[in-house]
């Protein structure tokens, strides 16, 4: 599904923030990204997303190879990629019905896009999505009036109507209180397996990737550090990859000691 060789992201000449010598995930994987700050998740998922192309090294993302693909051929893989964002980039005056239809755009021909017609097939997505993630009641609500659990929904729910073979999920819930965070992540696990997609989500806080991810990939300095099972993941695994970094990862006796 995506396969990474020897991939490098630089910046204006800069040293790579990314730096990845090879990288496998297959499909149907639910993957947490974790790492302090700058360790590149977020290029990372931005580089497979294709918003960034990589400087070198070869991405190959449903077959594809996003480093040499033609500007086509990467259009046509980024319609089946949905990416769900930290600070939710919805349209604040539009209505969740709207905002969820924005997720059915790639699969729409030009000229609709453009003038932002939708076809009945396009509705009954986006409304199918909406049921999905238990938004019925605030279909016509402007997303501006919504809580912050209640926008990533809205954001679940685009991601939904896309039809995607891959979702990213980029800190999809570093914006929200505990409580919603926990219910975001529910939701983009529950849809995950509902459209047996492979999901790659960037998380802050490693007690909830242990929690939520059957596979951990721990990145510093742009590179990997660790890849395996939840259960794999140490204290002191934790304590190699965070250090010197000024966020202190929950360790997993703290975390045991709050489930208890």
């Amino acid at each position: 599904m995506i396969r990474i060789e020897y991939l490098q992201v630089c910046f204006q000449r800069r040293a790579p923030v990314l730096s990845i010598d090879r990288l496998e995930i297959e499909r149907g994987e639910r993957v947490a990204v974790i790492g302090p700050s700058g360790a590149g998740k977020s290029t990372l998922l931005r580089s497979i997303k294709g918003y960034i192309r990589p400087t070198h090294g070869k991405l190959e993302v449903m077959g594809a190879n996003m480093v040499t693909a033609r500007p086509e051929a990467r259009r046509t893989i980024n319609r089946r990629i949905a990416l769900i964002y930290q600070q939710f980039h919805l349209a604040p005056r539009l209505t969740v019905l709207q905002n969820v239809l924005c997720g059915r755009l790639g699969l729409t021909s030009r000229w609709r896009s453009l003038l932002g017609l939708f076809t009945p097939e396009d509705v009954r997505s986006a409304w199918a999505a909406i049921c999905e993630v238990g938004l019925q009641d605030q279909v016509h609500q402007r997303a501006d009036t919504l809580s912050g659990g209640e926008k990533q929904r809205v954001a679940v729910a685009r991601a939904v109507a896309q039809q995607p073979s891959i979702i990213l999920a980029d800190e999809p819930v570093s914006s929200l209180d505990p409580a919603w965070a926990e219910d975001v992540l529910d939701l983009i696990g529950a849809v995950q397996r509902h459209h047996d997609a492979t999901l790659v989500m960037s998380l802050h806080q490693p007690h909830l990737a242990r929690r939520y991810a059957s596979r951990i990939i721990g990145l510093r300095h742009g590179r990997v550090v660790f890849d395996d099972s939840p259960a794999a993941l140490t204290d002191a695994n934790l304590e190699e990859l965070y250090r010197g970094d000024d966020l202190i990862p929950i360790s997993s006796a703290a975390t045991a000691a709050r489930a208890s």
